[in-house]
């Protein structure tokens, strides 16, 4: 307990005391009006005369028993008056449990630079410091899991390394489990098996933010005592969503949706960045293009609807509650990359682990790619130069007789097959298949011929046809294709359209409209690009999903035939963590594989790179988490909470100003007034 109380109403007690001690004052000194009548002698009247002379005023006064206890009852009374109180740090009880929440929100700094979870620490080595030379104490570290540091021991030494031992997450926090592990620790402790022992409930000490998920289904039996660790005024803009997806129409677009919210006291305008980290080929990253910035604001989460219109007067009351939390990122791609959406907006910034969200575009899938032709130099030879990873040939009637399923791109060269598989993307050269909505135009059941066909313009934006030079292409011959309206033209021909890209229930449908034994476009440049590009643009149009982010503490579980490598299982797998360090697993020869819990916000990474798992991206993602208001009330409103003050409990001590001195002197000062009067 602090020796000096501090003063809840210090100004209120100084002016009482300012008028009522003056007033006090001025009684003893103010000369009594006598009426004057005259006497023989006034030697029986000399205690009038002093009485008299003490009256008047600007004279020293006299020693009065009765002044002096009126002064110490008024000085008491303006000390209740401005309400002292004393702070004190509760001790540690016979049996204890230290609660530690290590959970993301703890990771949030406060005034001089500690983490939440610091100053967590600190409280409960201060509550070791106190414990008794019979005390007993054990520490439980808890996120969405509980873990206990240290079992029921008096060592205080050993309780605080356990206490320092306690590492950061970015998992959420959540107590249920926490409580129950405390409960079974406390049915075993052997200090309650004594006897006379087990009478009294333990203490359970809950040092946290109060930022946890199941408030409501918490439930412990024991003496709960919970130390609110942070304050209300921290800022921190948090990104509380953050989704990705392919453009249907245009697989290789990839569109980014964002959201992020305000923690902060004040209203902010933050920027939002989104840059690109492209792979290569071998999965190695190659230098981080930054593509656009845009700024947002951000009134405060815990605003209510008058304080927005409070703060926006001059908004009508229809348009206050508009406001610009939102962003949405578009951009081509067509190799593995991770993405990576940050606020800049830092300074002031309590959390730093919400201010980045990143997702994983997968990279391009090795192509299967199947040729149907009769026989076409110029494109067995564009496919044998693209280094695919099965590229095969057949001829139309091996097709017609077994339709294949297990290719990724399926190319018709001057045929037209009746029959498709379920889905599948499809590239024709001078063909097209039946039953499509996209058709070649027919005169007198014969298909209308274009001749001497030449270029009129194209799509140079379009990812097929990017950065191609197609003026010169000419063609002998092409058929006149009619194309409905949800069809996309790619190249625009002088007679009529000459590529279009069809889209009908899960196949993608590329048409060539013309014979490329009837162009000059083999010899040019601009068709293996061609090639490459389209191949690579159905491929990814096969596979539209994006890989999502896995929360802080998931565990991904990798399928067994992902764990094959050119037909060897693996046995060994490498790990490496977001801040650079490594972990070697050991992989099951049988089943499925589960990493272990990726605790921390970042891209893990696996070596040998695992399809579909060479990059893990993890983002905190967590409304709960990133509001950094600590809870006044126990989590579940059950146990104490102790003073925000440091963790200590006040005591009121005016009424023990007002019981133990004023009214005791109160009655000495009038038992010495009636003593006075009687004599």
């Amino acid at each position: 307990m602090t020796w000096f109380p501090s003063f809840l109403n210090p100004w209120t007690a100084a002016l009482a005391a300012g008028l009522a001690i003056p007033a006090l004052l001025v009684l003893y000194f103010l000369k009594l009006r006598r009426r004057e009548i005259e006497i023989s002698s006034t030697l029986l009247w000399k205690k009038a005369i002093q009485d008299l002379q003490v009256n008047a005023p600007f004279q020293k006064l006299r020693r009065n028993l009765l002044l002096f206890l009126q002064l110490l009852l008024l000085v008491l009374l303006c000390l209740a008056l401005s309400r002292p109180v004393s702070n004190y740090t509760r001790g540690a009880g016979a049996t204890n449990v230290i609660l530690v929440d290590r959970s993301a929100s703890m990771s949030a700094t406060e005034d001089g630079g500690k983490t939440r979870l610091d100053l967590a620490k600190k409280k409960a080595k201060e509550l070791v410091d106190s414990m008794g030379r019979n005390s007993t104490a054990m520490v439980i570290a808890f996120d969405d899991r509980a873990e206990i540091a240290l079992p029921f021991t008096s060592d205080a030494n050993a309780l605080r390394r356990a206490i320092d031992s306690i590492q950061q997450t970015d998992r959420p926090s959540r107590l249920k489990l926490a409580y129950q592990l405390a409960q079974a620790q406390m049915a075993f402790n052997p200090e309650q098996l004594r006897p006379g022992g087990g009478v009294q409930l333990p203490d359970v000490w809950l040092y946290s933010d109060g930022r946890v998920l199941d408030a409501s289904e918490v439930s412990i039996k024991a003496n709960l005592k919970y130390e609110r660790i942070g304050t209300e005024d921290r800022q921190n803009i948090a990104i509380v969503a953050l989704n990705a997806k392919r453009n249907y129409e245009r697989p290789t677009e990839v569109q980014i949706f964002v959201r992020l919210a305000n923690y902060g006291p004040e209203a902010v305008r933050a920027q939002v960045q989104m840059s690109v980290e492209p792979m290569d080929e071998k999965g190695q990253s190659l230098p981080t293009e930054v593509k656009r910035v845009v700024e947002v604001s951000l009134p405060p989460e815990r605003w209510e609807d008058a304080d927005w219109m409070k703060a926006h007067p001059d908004v009508k009351k229809d348009e206050a509650f508009v406001r610009k939390d939102s962003v949405e990122f578009t951009l081509d791609l067509t190799t593995s990359a991770v993405i990576r959406v940050e606020q800049m907006n830092k300074e002031g910034d309590a959390l730093a682990t919400d201010d980045v969200a990143r997702v994983v575009v997968p990279p391009p899938k090795p192509l299967s790619v199947l040729l149907v032709t009769d026989g076409n130099y110029f494109l067995e030879r564009a496919l044998n130069s693209l280094g695919l990873q099965k590229p095969a040939t057949m001829i139309p009637t091996s097709y017609e007789a077994k339709i294949p399923t297990d290719f990724d791109v399926i190319i018709f060269d001057r045929f037209s097959p009746k029959k498709l598989p379920p889905s599948g993307n499809f590239l024709y050269f001078g063909c097209l298949a039946d039953g499509l909505k996209l058709k070649f135009a027919q005169q007198d059941n014969q298909l209308v011929v274009l001749k001497d066909v030449g270029v009129l313009d194209w799509q140079r934006d379009h990812p097929i046809l990017r950065s191609l030079q197609l003026g010169k292409l000419f063609a002998a011959e092409a058929s006149k294709l009619v194309v409905p309206p949800e069809s996309e033209i790619l190249l625009d021909g002088l007679q009529g359209p000459l590529i279009v890209m069809h889209h009908e229930e899960r196949s993608t449908h590329l048409v060539v409209a013309f014979d490329l034994m009837q162009s000059n476009w083999p010899l040019k440049v601009s068709f293996p690009v061609f090639m490459h590009n389209a191949l690579q643009y159905l491929a990814v149009g096969a596979d539209m999903n994006l890989r999502q982010s896995q929360a802080p503490g998931s565990t991904p579980r990798i399928p067994r035939p992902g764990l094959q490598k050119s037909g060897v299982n693996l046995t060994k797998l490498t790990l490496r963590h977001p801040d650079g360090s490594t972990k070697d697993l050991t992989i099951p020869d049988t089943g499925d594989f589960a990493l272990p819990p990726l605790n921390e916000v970042g891209v893990y990474t696996t070596d040998p790179p695992i399809p579909s798992y060479e990059r893990i991206a993890v983002n905190l993602l967590d409304q709960n988490e990133s509001n950094l208001i600590p809870t006044d009330a126990p989590p579940g409103g059950i146990g104490e909470a102790l003073s925000s003050s440091g963790g200590k409990s006040r005591v009121e001590l005016w009424w023990w100003l007002v019981a133990v001195g004023a009214l005791p002197l109160l009655m000495i000062e009038w038992w010495v007034y009636t003593r006075r009067v009687h004599l």
